[in-house]
């Protein structure tokens, strides 16, 4: 049996996601798939914008600024899904239409400005491992408030990634309360949930994700990094 083609792969994603947000008594249409491309070709985002694609993301500034100038033409939306440094900061929002990975008021303090607003999620750490990037505890409201009070940013809710060896759906729903929170104490509106990857997006999506940053389910295999 030959492997499934990119399109496969990608309609294959896309009906598994409406057939979640169905069993959940939700609105396909709600949900934003965003295609990770780590590694990927630039060849490969094209077919996929080819194939109606609008979302993609990038882990590494280096890999997304290079794929994003070569495919400005597209008008694709770059999502930027991965740790972000504070000295690389201004440089994504040069380019990224969403920053996913916002975890310290001191990344919120370069990424404000007065150019042209930036979606921004708050990226919620459910390890005890600091080195995964992420707010914990009272820092993901302060975080919050440093954002919704940024010119330059769109404060749009919370990212978090499931740690592993924990059942997705119980982590999933401890960044449902962080949620809760953050729209009853901080900002409103800010109710997206950037949750679920290529693994555990069936979760994510009963969670209530607005946003899912699925790569190798659509994409295959990574090329080996260079």
């Amino acid at each position: 049996m030959s492997e499934p083609t990119l399109a496969g792969r990608l309609a294959s994603v896309q009906a598994q996601v409406a057939d979640a947000a169905r069993e959940a008594g939700r609105d396909p249409d709600a949900i934003t798939t965003i295609v990770v491309t780590k590694f990927q070709p630039v060849s490969l985002v094209r077919e996929l914008a080819g194939l109606g694609v609008h979302d993609v993301g990038e882990n590494r500034h280096q890999e997304a600024q290079a794929k994003a100038h070569e495919l400005e033409p597209l008008g694709l939306r770059w999502h930027f899904v991965g740790q972000l440094q504070r000295k690389k900061a201004r440089q994504v929002r040069a380019y990224a239409s969403a920053i996913h990975s916002v975890d310290r008021v001191e990344l919120v303090d370069v990424l404000a400005s007065d150019e042209a607003s930036v979606d921004c999620f708050v990226q919620v750490n459910l390890t005890d491992d600091p080195g995964r990037g992420g707010a914990v505890g009272d820092d993901v409201l302060r975080v919050a408030e440093a954002a919704e009070a940024a010119s330059g940013l769109r404060l749009r809710g919370l990212m978090a990634v499931a740690p592993l060896g924990e059942e997705p759906a119980r982590a999933f729903a401890r960044v449902r309360e962080a949620s809760e929170l953050l729209v009853a104490q901080v900002a409103p509106d800010a109710r997206d949930l950037s949750i679920g990857m290529s693994g555990d997006f069936r979760e994510a999506v009963h969670a209530g994700a607005t946003h899912l940053r699925i790569g190798t389910a659509i994409t295959g295999n990574r090329p080996q990094a260079v």
